[in-house]
C-alpha cells in the first residue's frame, strides 16, 4: 500500500500535504482502490469556507458517490480543475496530478493533528480485521 511519508491522514481517507501557502488535499490510494474507476468528481468553489470534517467535494466511480471531508478548516484557495475533464488521475495519481483543492487554513497548526502515515497504516489494517 502506498502510504507516503510526508502527508498527513484522515480516517476518512482524505491527505493532507502542507505546503507554504495552503495545504493540498486529496485521497488515499486506499480510498481511489474502494472506488476503483472513477468517472466524476465534483470541486469546492475557490474563496469557499470548509469546516474540518465537513464535506468539500464529492467523488462518484462507477460503483457508488462517495464524499470528499475537509481535514482542516479554512478558505478553499484552488481547485484541481484537470480532474473535471480527466476524472481518472484520482486513479492514475493520487498523490501527484489527482489532488482535489487547496485551503488556506485558519489555524496552521491544525494539519499536524491529522494522522501520520505510520498511523493511518494501523488505520487500515484494522479496518481490515
Amino acid at each position: 500500500m502506498n502510504i507516503p511519508g510526508d502527508l498527513r491522514y484522515t480516517k476518512t481517507h482524505e491527505w493532507a500535504k502542507p505546503l507554504e501557502a495552503d495545504v493540498l488535499i486529496g485521497i488515499t490510494a486506499h480510498a481511489q482502490e474502494e472506488l476503483r474507476d472513477v468517472v466524476f468528481v465534483e470541486l469546492p468553489v475557490v474563496g469557499a469556507a470548509v469546516k474540518r470534517g465537513d464535506q468539500a467535494a464529492v467523488v462518484e466511480s462507477v460503483k457508488a458517490a462517495f464524499d470528499i471531508y475537509a481535514p482542516v478548516s479554512g478558505t478553499v484557495t484552488r481547485v484541481n480543475s484537470a480532474l473535471t475533464k480527466s476524472p481518472q488521475l484520482v486513479n492514475q495519481d493520487c498523490y501527484g496530478q489527482g489532488w482535489f483543492f487547496a485551503v488556506k487554513p485558519d489555524r496552521p497548526d491544525e494539519v499536524k493533528t491529522l494522522m501520520t502515515a505510520e498511523e493511518y497504516a494501523k488505520t487500515i489494517q484494522a479496518e481490515a480485521h
